[in-house]
């Protein structure tokens, strides 16, 4: 039936809670306080913590509580919200302005002056024979993360001892920590080439290493063809005949939105997403769409894709607050610039902004920087390398997007090159900006000032760069030139390098000369520095030269040890 009602103040009716949802309604009770704000949410929880739902599977949160943010109680109490828990929306008129909702007892229909729509997204699960194993679980709910714990802390005669995680993107790669993290032997499954696929292939290599240090097993390039159920325990089987065996299979290979119900009503969709304007409305009037169910557009790209991160989510469903309660000086939902973290072990991996695959797909063209800095001033003791890439618009040195990976510092440089993105910034404002500096925080020249100037290097031919990935065209078609030390060299070099340290390449111009016969020459060093004074000098020599971006440190990372001759 259709809830009647001689109340006229404003309606507003929300679906979803959590990031969107919450976020929009907690702006809706502070915008106007005689609105009636009803929050529909499907499962148990309105306000949890899912970003922390590994870390309580692992231990680091103890007390599930502790995921629990707000509660209806807490919210009727501080914002006179009626949030109703286990109420899901199974249908939408638009012509009358009614959700039709299934809760606990009965079936009802809410009429709304506005319905925001924040549905969020519900976990992929692929054609994959054997899924169905009572094994198999995903972790998107503070129900998903209690099972999981309570199967790892079992003690039974036959405790959870192996696990398998499909999938190893951010939360597949938490997830293989958590479990590891208790004790478990975990394998770690991914279609992809590389772990965390956002990644460029030589910053998911570090992640990869870290990841084995832990003692998890990676598998990538691979997919799973099958779950065969046994007494006890699972096996799931790779494409290439590689046997798992698990206790526990977690499913971690992506998220679809939650629209089906809307979409159906005619909320206009795109491969499942809603599609919304600058304020978030849909296609149909007072109906408005946020969080992980929406395909955004894409701040640097323009490319249409979901976005399913908590702080766009937030950012949205504020907006769509203000745009239905002050229409004339709302400010529209900015596009996202896509900046996530995750900690691995010791290390943590970020990035912001557009990866090469996605300036690719956009057709912009690009020049990539890559940057081994330390994270504080390198005679401070516990000075690390960070590994830093930085993509940057040919021609005008516009930033474009950056990816960091490294033990420490990588979360303030990510963070003030998403602040960069966000802004219009190009490689030449990276230069001027004035960051805190002491030897125990970073350096007079921080590692965004670094990357200011290797861009502003490349934009005016001052540096020309080659790149790891081009070394098997290029050793046919170029002399490459090793500048480092002997013990470098030694170490491990690639096959048919010349081998002159660059403090001596000023002598030995003619060696060089001779063995070059008129073919190019790429320099290379250990992260870039010392073959940028090479090439410097080798192209006022007359040299056709280059720098290998990021050095060994990078071509390791993109072509393995393998290569490497002694």
């Amino acid at each position: 039936m259709t809830v009647a009602s001689n109340d006229r103040r404003r309606r507003i009716v929300i679906v979803g809670g959590v990031a969107a949802g919450m976020s929009a309604a907690a702006r809706t009770r502070r915008l106007d306080e005689n609105a009636r704000i009803i929050v529909l949410e499907r499962g148990a929880h309105v306000s949890f913590a899912n970003c922390g739902l590994p870390y309580y599977v692992g231990g680091e949160i103890q007390d599930q509580d502790s995921l629990l943010v707000q509660t209806p109680a807490t919210l009727r109490a501080a914002l006179d919200l009626d949030v109703r828990v286990h109420h899901e929306a199974t249908g939408l008129d638009a012509a009358r302005k009614t959700v039709t909702v299934r809760g606990p007892q009965s079936e009802e229909q809410l009429s709304y002056d506005a319905l925001i729509l924040a549905p969020g997204a519900v976990a992929m699960r692929p054609a994959l024979p054997g899924l169905d194993s009572p094994r198999v679980s995903t972790l998107r709910t503070v129900e998903d993360a209690v099972r999981l714990r309570e199967r790892i802390e079992e003690r039974t005669a036959a405790p959870a001892r192996r696990a398998v995680v499909l999938g190893a993107g951010f939360i597949g790669l938490e997830a293989a920590e958590a479990l590891r993290r208790q004790g478990l032997e975990v394998d770690l499954v991914e279609l992809a080439a590389h772990v965390l696929p956002p990644l460029e292939t030589e910053m998911a290599a570090p992640v990869a290493a870290e990841l084995r240090r832990l003692g998890i097993t990676v598998h990538t390039g691979v997919a799973a063809q099958e779950v065969e159920h046994l007494d006890g325990h699972d096996v799931v089987v790779l494409a290439d005949g590689r046997r798992l065996e698990a206790h526990i299979v977690l499913l971690s290979v992506g998220v679809r939105p939650d629209t089906a119900v809307f979409e159906a009503a005619g909320v206009v969709c795109e491969r499942g997403a809603i599609l919304v304007d600058g304020h978030g409305r849909t296609n149909l009037p007072d109906v408005y769409a946020a969080g992980d169910a929406v395909l955004s557009v894409d701040a640097v790209t323009g490319l249409r894709r979901p976005v399913a991160l908590a702080g766009p989510a937030n950012r949205a469903g504020r907006a769509i607050a203000d745009h239905i309660l002050r229409p004339a000086s709302a400010r529209p939902v900015p596009s996202p610039v896509g900046t996530a973290i995750v900690r691995v072990g010791g290390i943590t991996a970020a990035l912001t902004g557009a990866n090469s695959a996605a300036l690719r797909e956009a057709g912009i063209e690009a020049d990539t920087l890559h940057l081994h800095p330390t994270q504080h001033a390198g005679y401070f003791p516990g000075a690390t390398q960070m590994a830093l890439v930085v993509h940057i618009r040919r021609g005008d040195g516009l930033l474009l997007g950056a990816q960091a990976v490294g033990r420490d510092g990588v979360d303030k440089r990510i963070d003030v090159l998403a602040t960069a993105i966000r802004t219009g910034l190009t490689a030449a404002d990276l230069i001027d900006l004035d960051l805190a500096y002491s030897p125990v925080y970073g350096s007079a020249k921080d590692p965004v000032n670094l990357a200011g100037m290797v861009g502003t290097n490349v934009l005016d031919g001052t540096l020309a760069l080659w790149y790891a990935q081009d070394w098997e065209r290029l050793r046919q078609q170029a002399l490459i030139l090793d500048v480092r030390s002997a013990a470098e060299y030694a170490a491990g070099h690639l096959p048919g390098a010349l081998h002159i340290p660059h403090t001596e390449l000023r002598d030995r111009l003619d060696e060089v000369r001779a063995a070059a016969a008129g073919r190019p020459v790429r320099a290379l060093c250990g992260s870039g520095v010392r073959s940028h004074i090479a090439h410097r000098l080798l192209t006022q020599s007359g040299f056709d030269s280059a720098s290998l971006s990021g050095g060994m440190l990078t071509a390791r990372a993109v072509l393995g040890d393998d290569v490497l001759v002694p």
